[in-house]
């Protein structure tokens, strides 16, 4: 018994709908449908997938797999697409399940059957391969941009504020001083390994998967090095299984995301504390605070606190297709559908934060006489002590402990190291009574002293900032030599 015969019409006529549905004799239930389909979110690699499936049309007339009148058919049909795409007029249709479909559905209501055509010698495997490589490779280009401009910030406050000391720190207490340039360099190597991760990264995305068809290459006679050269691919994928199976490379670009926001988490972290009231070493401008519904003093510091809990999210994308991959047999699973909305999401999350970054920290106001103060009413500078003996002939941990109670004797006395008498220090160890100990407490002296390459001495920050600008000339040459061309 043949159930097609029994369907509603309407039911018969979604039938020839499906690229599948030749061999079903019953219509995909309604809730399956919307279960299935991917476009709601795959609809944004509509671009791509036209331009991935120009390509292949290209091919197959240089092959001769579709006459030049063909071919050139369906080169004005996609141009047609394209430009509805461009302008938000393309009637996506989500009972046609993806985008891949929908372009194809596109193509044959302009141009009739030989739209058909246009599918010979791939499938959907190795279409949405490549659509998600092209879109993974213009997403890296795009966060190296952005990676940039936020380094070129913090070189620019590094500069201007070359003379500020801050209170280092480790487990949150006062540590040593350093210089607040030193301080944001700091941040500028982070993103430095983070923009290098990512050009890496691009030389995995950078493999063409197209003609590995369903997972077993093609008996079509394609030219597969034609295709990638048109989408400027530096390789084909030597295995049509992996090609189609692989998602790695969108593995490493979610790595690259959560390194890069717990990067970003780390520098939210230090900017809402220093904008407390406990500390109040900096100022966030208006323009990237907000205030309380209740509390007319509030100024809230939400959007490096949305950065700290975006942070989980991208953490998560990571984590949850590293989950869909880890027990599918090759090749292609349906599971594999969960790679594009971690991708999505993170891939926007740390480009709309990126392009938020550099506003604000240009504009936030450093609060020069609360630093001051502050490195002025601490202990950190009573290492140099230690050190000061320990260049006299002290065995370090003997100086050690020897400052240990000069610091102990001063809590009790209530007072600060810079306000010990030479007497007083003398009481501890002879070489403590000299002209010299006074200026060693000074947080100025403390942070001149640091002289070693990439130490916090004025003189080694503004080596440092020389090699950070030569450094960003430099990836941003390798950036444009790697991503050249590749846009097409």
């Amino acid at each position: 018994m043949n159930d097609r015969n029994y369907l509603p019409d309407e039911e018969k006529d979604r039938l020839p709908d499906k690229p599948w549905g030749g061999r079903f004799d019953a219509a995909l239930d309604k809730k399956a449908e919307a279960f299935l389909a991917s476009l709601p979110f795959d609809r944004r690699l509509a671009q791509e997938d036209v331009r991935g499936s120009m390509a292949h049309c290209r091919m197959l007339i240089k092959t001769g797999v579709l006459s030049p009148s063909e071919g050139e058919l369906i080169l004005a049909g996609l141009a047609a697409i394209a430009e509805e795409l461009a302008g938000g007029s393309f009637p996506f249709d989500l009972s046609l399940e993806d985008i891949h479909m929908n372009v194809e559905k596109r193509l044959l209501e302009k141009i009739g059957a030989t739209g058909g055509k246009l599918h010979t010698g791939r499938s959907r495997n190795d279409q949405v391969a490549l659509d998600m490589h092209l879109y993974v490779r213009k997403e890296i280009i795009e966060a190296d941009s952005l990676l940039a401009d936020l380094q070129a910030v913090l070189l620019e406050l590094a500069k201007k504020h070359l003379g500020v000391i801050i209170p280092g720190y480790t487990h949150l207490q006062r540590a040593q001083p350093v210089l607040f340039s030193h301080h944001l360099l700091a941040y500028f190597w982070m993103l430095q390994r983070d923009r290098e991760r990512f050009l890496d990264a691009y030389r995995r995305a950078d493999l063409m998967p197209l003609g590995a068809g369903a997972l077993s290459g093609s008996s079509f006679p394609l030219d597969r090095e034609a295709v990638a050269q048109e989408l400027h691919f530096a390789a084909l994928y030597e295995n049509s299984m992996d090609a189609v199976s692989d998602r790695d490379f969108i593995v490493e670009f979610l790595a690259c995301a959560a390194l890069l926001i717990m990067h970003l988490s780390r520098l939210s972290e230090e900017l809402i504390l220093w904008s407390s009231h406990e500390f109040s070493f900096i100022e966030l401008s208006d323009a990237f605070t907000t205030g309380s519904s209740m509390m007319p003093q509030k100024k809230n510091p939400d959007i490096p606190e949305l950065v700290r809990g975006k942070t989980g999210r991208v953490y998560g994308n990571l984590l949850a297709l590293l989950t869909v991959l880890k027990g599918l047999p090759l090749t292609y699973n349906k599971d594999m559908q969960e790679d594009k909305e971690p991708l999505f999401d993170s891939a926007d999350t740390i480009k709309n934060i990126l392009e938020l970054f550099p506003g604000l920290l240009s504009s936030m106001k450093i609060k020069e006489d609360k630093l001051k103060k502050a490195v002025g009413e601490d202990f950190s500078t009573v290492t140099e002590l230690a050190d000061f003996l320990a260049g006299r002939g002290i065995p370090f941990r003997e100086a050690h402990a020897i400052v240990g109670r000069v610091v102990r004797f001063a809590l009790d006395a209530g007072k600060l190291p810079v306000e010990l008498s030479r007497s007083e220090l003398a009481a501890f160890h002879p070489l403590l009574d000299s002209d010299l100990t006074p200026q060693l407490l000074k947080p100025q002296h403390a942070v001149a002293s640091h002289r070693s390459r990439g130490g916090t001495a004025p003189q080694a920050v503004k080596a440092q900032l020389s090699r950070a600008r030569r450094t960003l000339r430099c990836t941003g040459t390798q950036a444009q030599k790697l991503f050249q061309n590749s846009t097409g």
